[in-house]
């Protein structure tokens, strides 16, 4: 979902808006398409999409029954105050349309969250110690939980949004350099133990765990995740959900959406991370057009996720 492309998105279709410029709009093509094979369905994450007719509602573009929306909870950043990287990126609509399908056409999963995390170096209490760092995660579950309450969320993973946006005010989030305070911009220390990041996000899952019904995913990159937690113990996770945003395509039309784990063009599969591959049963979700900094023409994110994977 990366904080960056999606920014850019709202702002370009802001800005089109206001000067009277009209957002793409994309004619129906001759027949519906389906996600392949059975279980996989398309959906949709975070800022608003056009979604397509109703009877069902259909999936932007390439026009396959809508699937699932998967939107920001809250945003660690807003928590704390912050001026900047407080972007909210939840769209109600987009919400009710894909509940709608899930309710009464029994199509994918309705409506998910995720919590933009922020990594030990973010803490306002940070003290260096896991148990901190364990402490702080566990907050940020609290603050997603009482978040969720606030919408109809009827997909049973809340996803922890563990990446490095580039953005102000920690282009790490907090992961890989300790700031001075969370807003402050300033490093105080250009690198974070490994083994604290996993307290972190350790602390998460457990509360979510403790406190409600949800499971727990993770929604990153190879790239991204080694680059934080490493290869070895703290960086494995062979039993907890994935949504992946890699690799990614620009390209978005009727004849390239995604089969299975792949592209038509049956070279761009999604990778997972985490010691983890596509074939695992804890791998869910593909952010295949729109995150990691590659946008389309339509500003949107699109998604493939294998509904019948979860247990």
């Amino acid at each position: 979902m990366r904080a960056v492309s999606k920014a850019l998105g709202a702002i370009l279709t802001a800005a089109a808006l206001a000067v009277g410029v009209s957002v793409t709009a994309v004619a129906a093509p001759s027949a519906t398409a389906g996600d392949s094979p059975a279980g996989f369905i398309y959906g949709t994450d975070s800022w608003p999409t056009s979604i397509e007719l109703s009877d069902p509602y259909r999936e932007p573009v390439i026009w396959g029954p809508y699937g699932g929306y998967i939107g920001m909870a809250g945003n660690w950043a807003r928590v704390e105050g912050c001026q900047t990287g407080n972007m909210l990126a939840w769209s109600a609509d987009d919400s009710a349309k894909a509940n709608t399908n899930y309710t009464k056409y029994h199509l994918g999963v309705g409506t998910g969250a995720y919590w933009y995390m922020g990594g030990p170096g973010v803490d306002p209490h940070y003290n260096g110690t896991a148990a901190e760092a364990s402490k702080w995660g566990a907050a940020q579950a609290a603050d997603a939980l009482a978040a969720m309450k606030r919408s109809t969320i009827t997909y049973p993973v809340v996803w922890a949004d563990i990446e490095l946006p580039g953005i102000e005010p920690a282009l790490d989030n907090g992961w890989n350099s300790v700031y001075s305070s969370p807003c402050s911009e300033v490093k105080v220390e250009n690198s974070v133990p490994a083994a604290v990041d996993r307290a972190d996000f350790n602390g998460f899952a457990d509360y979510i765990t403790a406190h409600s019904k949800y499971k727990v995913g993770v929604y990153s990159s190879a790239p991204v995740w080694d680059s934080i937690f490493g290869t070895g113990s703290a960086g494995s996770i062979p039993n907890t959900y994935e949504w992946t945003y890699l690799p990614e395509t620009s390209q978005v039309t009727f004849s390239t959406e995604p089969t299975g784990w792949c592209l038509h063009d049956s070279k761009t599969c999604a990778q997972f991370f985490g010691g983890q591959s596509s074939s695992s049963k804890y791998a869910l979700m593909w952010q295949w057009s729109g995150g990691g900094g590659i946008t389309n023409r339509y500003g949107f994110d699109f998604d493939q996720i294998d509904v019948a994977r979860f247990e």
